[in-house]
This record gives C-alpha cells, sequence and structure tokens, in this order.
C-alpha cells in the first residue's frame, strides 16, 4: 500500500511568515524616514504590519501547497502555489541528512531537514518545518531505508551514543581569539553603500568630514608626533580589540555546545547558539580526513580535523569534527574514522625541484611588475629630480623575495607516502596539512601537465574526492603514470557506490 502524502507542521507558515517580514524590516524604515517626523512611527508600523501580513497569507497558502512522502524507494517533496513542482530523491541517493533548528524554530519546538545528495548545495532537498520528535523520526527513516533497513516506529528507542570530542566554553573562546576578523567593518560599508540615502548627510562626502573634525583635527595637530603617535596605537588597539570580539561573537554562535558522538549510524555533531544543527555522517561514507592548523595555531599546538564526503556541510565540502584539538586528541577520532596516521618509517616521496623552484619565482612576477611601476611613477612625477631614490621600489621586491621564499621552503615540505589502504598528501611548511584519502574512495584519478611542466619533464595528480581535490603537484613524468596506474588498480577493487 503506498504511503499516504503529510503536511509539515502548520506553525512552520507562522516561521516563515516572520522571516518574510524580516526582508521588509529595511525598505519599511527607509519609507518611514522620507515621511515627517511625527507620522513616521505610524507609516512604519503600517508598512510593517501590511508586510506581515501579506507574508502570512502566502505563507499558509504555500504551506497547504506543500507535502511530503516517505516511499519505499525514494522522498518525494511536492511544492508550489501557481506551479506546482514535484521532486523526488532515491535514497541510495542521499548523502546525509543534517537537522537545522534556528531561534525562532527553537521557541516553537520545530526543525528543518535537509537532504543532501552530494551533487551541489542547489540540488539538496530541503523540509520545514516539522516537529523535533517528527524531524528525528524522518531523518532515522530515511538513513534506515538509505542503509536497507525498516523505517522506524516513532517511538523507537533512542540509538545509543558515545561522546568523541566536545568543546568548553574556555576552548570556544580560545578558538575565538584565532578567528580574529574585521568582517564587521566590510558589512557596515556595504551596508552605507546600500542604504546611505536614509542618512542625514552624505556618508561619502570627504569634504563633509573634513569640516566635521576641523577642531579635533586641529587640537590633535597641536599635541605633536608622539600624542599622534600615541593615538595611532590607540587606533589599532581599538581595531584589534573589535576584531578579537567579532571572532569570538562569530565563533561562539557557529561553534557553542559542540559535541561529536559515535553512534550506531555514524559521527553525529552538533553545535551552535543561536541556530542548532544537528549531523550524522555514516563512516563509511567518509572518503579522507584532513588534518590542518594555522601559523599561530600551530605554535600554541592546536590543531582541527575534518571528514570529507560526498555530502556538503552548510555550504563546505567537509565536515569539520575537531575545530580546536591537541594532537594527543585527535589520535581516537583518526581511528574511528577509519583513516591510521602514516607508519613511522613511513618513506615520503618528495616532488620535483625545479617544479618548486618554478612555482617560488612565479609568485614573484606581480610583485616584481608593482616595482617597476612604481619606478615609472617616480620618473614621470620628478623626472628631472636626480636626488629621487629607488627605496620605495624594493618594498614590493622585499614582498616577492619572501614570498617566494616561503613557497620555496613549503614545497619541500610537500610530498606524498602510499599504504596498502590508503594515500597520504602532507603540505605547508609554516601551516601543515596532512590529508589522508581511502584508495578504494576515490573518485577519478587525472594528470595535467602545463607548458613549463612539459619541457621540464613534471606532471600533477588530481585525486577526485567529493567535492574538493587531493592535488600532488610537481611529480617527475614517469612517477606521476606509476601512481596513477596503481591508484586505478586499487580503485577497481570495489564499487564505492556499493560499499556497506
Amino acid at each position: 500500500m503506498p504511503a499516504a502524502p503529510r503536511r509539515t507542521d502548520p506553525r512552520g507558515f507562522v516561521i516563515k511568515a516572520i522571516e518574510g517580514l524580516r526582508a521588509a524590516i529595511l525598505p519599511a524604515a527607509a519609507f518611514a524616514f522620507t515621511r515627517d517626523g511625527d507620522s513616521a512611527l505610524l507609516v512604519g508600523a503600517i508598512v510593517g504590519a501590511v508586510s506581515l501580513a501579506l507574508s502570512g497569507v502566502l505563507s499558509y497558502l504555500a504551506w497547504t501547497r506543500l507535502t511530503y512522502t516517505v516511499g519505499e524507494s525514494d522522498i518525494r517533496v511536492e511544492s508550489g502555489l501557481f506551479s506546482r513542482n514535484a521532486r523526488s530523491v532515491p535514497y541510495e541517493r542521499i548523502q546525509d541528512v543534517s537537522v537545522t533548528q534556528g531561534p525562532l524554530a527553537r521557541i516553537f519546538g520545530l526543525v528543518a531537514l535537509t537532504f543532501e545528495t552530494g551533487a551541489g548545495a542547489g540540488e539538496d532537498l530541503s523540509l520545514s518545518y516539522l516537529s523535533a520528535e517528527e524531524g528525528a523520526r524522518l531523518r532515522d527513516a530515511v538513513q534506515d531505508r538509505r542503509d536497507g533497513g525498516a523505517v522506524p516506529a516513532a517511538d523507537g528507542e533512542a540509538e545509543a551514543a558515545r561522546l568523541l570530542f566536545a568543546m568548553t566554553p574556555r576552548r570556544v573562546f580560545t578558538l575565538g581569539l584565532f578567528n580574529f576578523s574585521l568582517v564587521v567593518f566590510g558589512a557596515a560599508g556595504a551596508f552605507l553603500a546600500q542604504y546611505d540615502e536614509i542618512l542625514p548627510f552624505d556618508v561619502w562626502d570627504i569634504e563633509g568630514w573634513n569640516r566635521r573634525l576641523a577642531g579635533p583635527g586641529a587640537f590633535l595637530s597641536g599635541l605633536g608626533v608622539v600624542s599622534q603617535a600615541i593615538g595611532v596605537i590607540v587606533l589599532l588597539l581599538f581595531l584589534a580589540l573589535f576584531g578579537f570580539a567579532t571572532g569570538i561573537v562569530r565563533t561562539a554562535l557557529r561553534e557553542w555546545n559542540f559535541r561529536l558522538e559515535r553512534t550506531d549510524k555514524g559521527f553525529r555533531r552538533r553545535r551552535g547558539l543561536l541556530t542548532r544543527t544537528d549531523v550524522v555522517l555514516p563512516v563509511r561514507r567518509v572518503q579522507a580526513v584532513m588534518r590542518s592548523t594555522g601559523f599561530v595555531r600551530a605554535r600554541f599546538g592546536w590543531h582541527s580535523l575534518s571528514l570529507v564526503s560526498l555530502a556538503a556541510d552548510a555550504g563546505a565540502s567537509n565536515h569539520e569534527v575537531a575545530p580546536l584539538a591537541r594532537a594527543a586528541e585527535l589520535v581516537p577520532l583518526v581511528e574511528e574514522s577509519g583513516f591510521p596516521p602514516p607508519a613511522p618509517d613511513a618513506v615520503w616521496h618528495p616532488i620535483s625541484r625545479i617544479f618548486a623552484l618554478i612555482e617560488a619565482l612565479a609568485r614573484t612576477r606581480f610583485w616584481l611588475l608593482l616595482a617597476l611601476v612604481v619606478l615609472g611613477v617616480q620618473a614621470v612625477v620628478q623626472p628631472s629630480d636626480t636626488s629621487g631614490s629607488p627605496w620605495l621600489a624594493l618594498v614590493p621586491v622585499a614582498i616577492g623575495l619572501w614570498k617566494a621564499l616561503r613557497v620555496g621552503i613549503a614545497m619541500l615540505y610537500t610530498g606524498y607516502t602510499l599504504e596498502a589502504e590508503h594515500i597520504h598528501l602532507r603540505s605547508g611548511w609554516l601551516t601543515p596539512h596532512l590529508i589522508t584519502g581511502a584508495r578504494e574512495k576515490l573518485q577519478s584519478v587525472e594528470i595535467s601537465s602545463s607548458p613549463p611542466g612539459r619541457r621540464f619533464g613534471y606532471r600533477s595528480l588530481r585525486l577526485g574526492v567529493a567535492g574538493t581535490g587531493l592535488t600532488i603537484p610537481g611529480l617527475p613524468t614517469r612517477a606521476a603514470h606509476a601512481l596513477r596506474a596503481e591508484l586505478l588498480a586499487s580503485m577497481r577493487r570495489r564499487d564505492f557506490s556499493r560499499l556497506n
């Protein structure tokens, strides 16, 4: 007997109505600002009420036209108010089912489900909003059907979970310090560029700002060089403090109460302060693990670990399972994922030294061109001034040499080692990275060459892994073809799409 179509929770259209109202807040405020002062508040309230009512009606009508059906072989979602859309996704195509709960959804006890197919964010199937109980039941039902089991009952027992990794508030704060960001200033600039007409003055009027700051500017100019330097230092400290605060807030919103558990279905990760996400990643669908760090983080002994699979993670091509951890804390996570680290006596194969030299020299092209431009500008502006100094042109030259040196040394630390079941790729000097991929789970192996590579006898090998690529650059031609043949042989052993 075919399953009957179901509707989402009726409270969901209230959330969507409120979400639709947010898009009308700025236009309503701008319209109200153009009115007289006495009527501005009334006009704004009327526009907001009309927008809320219209959004609520449209959301309700859209809710009445949306149904989902959990069939024997696929899940089907039908939607559309005027034009009907029917989307059907077979269970075996679903890579992951993520549960998201925003601030409004948490108030109403609702969740949104995303069925990730691995074909890109635009091809995923979303279903919102469901009750928390129905969302958990539907997620388990889809995962069990995908794995060949039966649909669990609504009152089924909760699956056993074993905690693998968690982040305390102190660690979230530490991670926020490393995520220094001044993105708020960029967002403020974009807002002013879009809505500067609602302000009582022109933000981009430089002469107007000079007139407003004439008094304070004259005062500062009379304080002397030392006081002006102190003022600059205070400004830089303020920017640094603001950048750290922004990083802490953004990190807390994303990583608060981070928990990674091992369940019967795989890795379960929950995180978020206002918007809570719940993702279950089957272990057998993991294609690679990525261990990375940053320049500052490495100095303090911090690392991060991500799992790469066909399913996306909020637009990213990998799932972060340990945003900030010590090396010892990563060991059980790596072992649990089935991707052991390289053996201590592993033989690492380096890349071509000629390739490293060419890559290092390529990083200097822009800066050398910039130095020539600086010299040209000096010659045009001061053609008869023999006292002009070329020292200014040495600044981009120094930057280019530093970049070339950094890239060249990093290339010396780049290499790979091949084991019976896995391939390991390391790279980086100041920011070391280690990627471990399963040989039989690789999707493709591609050899590419550039004109310098054909001239000097080296190739690059790109290994297809989910949404990212593991590239081994600058391999000698013969070694690249031999490695490709060996990887292809291991890929033919078993069909990755049927791994169980």
